[in-house]
């Protein structure tokens, strides 16, 4: 289900296909005047809707919501098109390019901001009153924005939390999970020790998971400067190079994390090896079907971090093409889909988190029930770190090859092929040398 893939899409598109697209995307693109006239045979303004992989699971919610939306505004219909997850971006690309781009889709603001780059959205800064935006969270809104153009309305999001097995812990002595990377390495130390286990697993495999990569920004280190070069080439990059490469020559990771992605860890704390999960909440239901013995003794804390105390967020937003021919009937629909009452609807649907102030203040993430579940916890651990998120990868055309080339030379750097000044300054060389 979409909801559950954010992630991976928030970090990394096909960008290969957007490569070879945008080149021409904007030439080809039809002007409003090109489109079908965006009124049905009723002549109501029609809007077209797209979603992804929502159906069959929300269906009920989504076409309810839409007739509501039809009743409080008579001279507009919704056409809602769900398309797959695997053919969104090829479906968008090409029907932006095309000229017969839906009036709102949803996207993720990594992959939108390509796009925004070559004006295939609509701008909304003159069209959204401040009082509507200040609705939104801060730096959930700002995701969306490309030099100070904001170009997308944040919608539903989900973050990272910190499972742990609390019985590891009690056999390591460990009474508090970390909440810093510096605290994550004496715990790795300690549960070694103690039980002869890890107390966690990440990915260094280029093609998978960002956690290393944002772990970067979270110690403070930037990956790029405004021109577009390496801004990791400091003390405190050679720092982070350092942490991670510690780890593992001192024998504190498993000797998978060059090889594996992220799967294999959650295979792992499913397995009782490792006293750390970084997940989401929603993967405490997959834990209980998988091991019910450790989903038994597994509790949430915040995000691990560094010492910005900044958490990474994944955001879901609605865009509106610049194309459109019914820009203020999509507007009117996208605001209500993502209205106060509307977020918090879907985000208890869902088992996401709404990216509006009072959605998020409801006592549904701040209360716990009288017989809280894990997953009820780690609701309100979810929504309680919210005001430290943020989308930490900047976005850029070329960001997997940033990730590559930073996770190739700190792999050479753990395995003894290089000191990690030769492995920092390689990697930033490699960068530069492709701007």
């Amino acid at each position: 289900m979409a909801i559950f893939k954010l992630r991976r899409w928030i970090r990394f598109g096909c960008l290969a296909v957007l490569g070879l697209l945008l080149s021409w995307l904007i030439g080809c693109s039809a002007n409003p005047t090109d489109q079908a006239a965006g009124s049905n045979a009723a002549g109501k303004a029609e809007v077209e809707f797209w979603t992804m992989q929502l159906q069959p699971q929300f269906t009920d919610y989504f076409n309810d919501l839409i007739t509501n939306f039809e009743t409080e505004h008579p001279d507009i219909t919704i056409r809602w098109v769900d398309v797959p997850w695997a053919d969104m971006q090829r479906k968008i690309l090409t029907a932006v390019s095309a000229g017969t781009a839906p009036d709102v889709v949803n996207l993720n603001p990594d992959f939108a901001s390509q796009l925004a780059s070559k004006n295939a959205w609509l701008p909304l800064d003159d069209r959204i009153s401040e009082t509507d935006r200040q609705k939104y969270l801060p730096k959930i809104w700002q995701a969306s924005t490309l030099d100070g153009t904001s170009f997308g309305i944040p919608w539903y999001l989900t973050t990272r939390i910190a499972l742990y097995n609390q019985d590891l812990f009690q056999q390591a002595g460990i009474s508090q999970p970390p909440s810093t990377y510096a605290e994550l390495a004496e715990v790795a130390r300690q549960v070694k020790e103690k039980t002869g286990k890890y107390a966690f697993f990440v990915t260094f495999v280029p093609e998978d998971a960002a956690d290393v990569l944002q772990s970067f920004i979270q110690m403070g280190v930037p990956l790029v400067d405004e021109q577009g070069q390496a801004a990791f080439d400091t003390p405190a990059g050679r720092a982070v190079f350092q942490y991670w490469s510690d780890l593992y020559q001192q024998g504190l990771l498993p000797r998978e994390v060059l090889t594996q992605g992220h799967r294999r860890g959650i295979e792992l704390y499913q397995a009782g090896e490792t006293a750390i999960l970084t997940s989401g909440a929603e993967s405490l239901d997959s834990i209980a079907t998988n091991a019910p013995a450790i989903a038994q003794v597994t509790a949430s804390a915040p995000q691990i971090t560094g010492k910005t105390n900044k958490k990474n967020v994944a955001v879901m937003n609605l865009i509106i093409p610049q194309a459109t021919d019914q820009p203020d009937a999509a507007l009117k629909f996208a605001l209500y889909v993502t209205n106060d009452a509307n977020q918090l609807a879907f985000a208890k649907a869902a088992n996401v988190l709404p990216s509006t102030l009072v959605a998020l203040e409801d006592s549904y993430f701040t209360d716990l029930p009288a017989e809280a579940t894990p997953v009820d916890k780690a609701k309100v651990v979810s929504a309680a770190q919210m005001a430290d998120t943020e989308v930490l990868i900047p976005a850029m055309e070329d960001i997997k090859t940033l990730q590559k080339i930073i996770y190739d030379n700190l792999q050479a750097a753990m395995l003894g092929q290089k000191n990690v000044d030769q492995a920092v300054s390689d990697a930033a060389a490699d960068w530069n040398d492709m701007r």
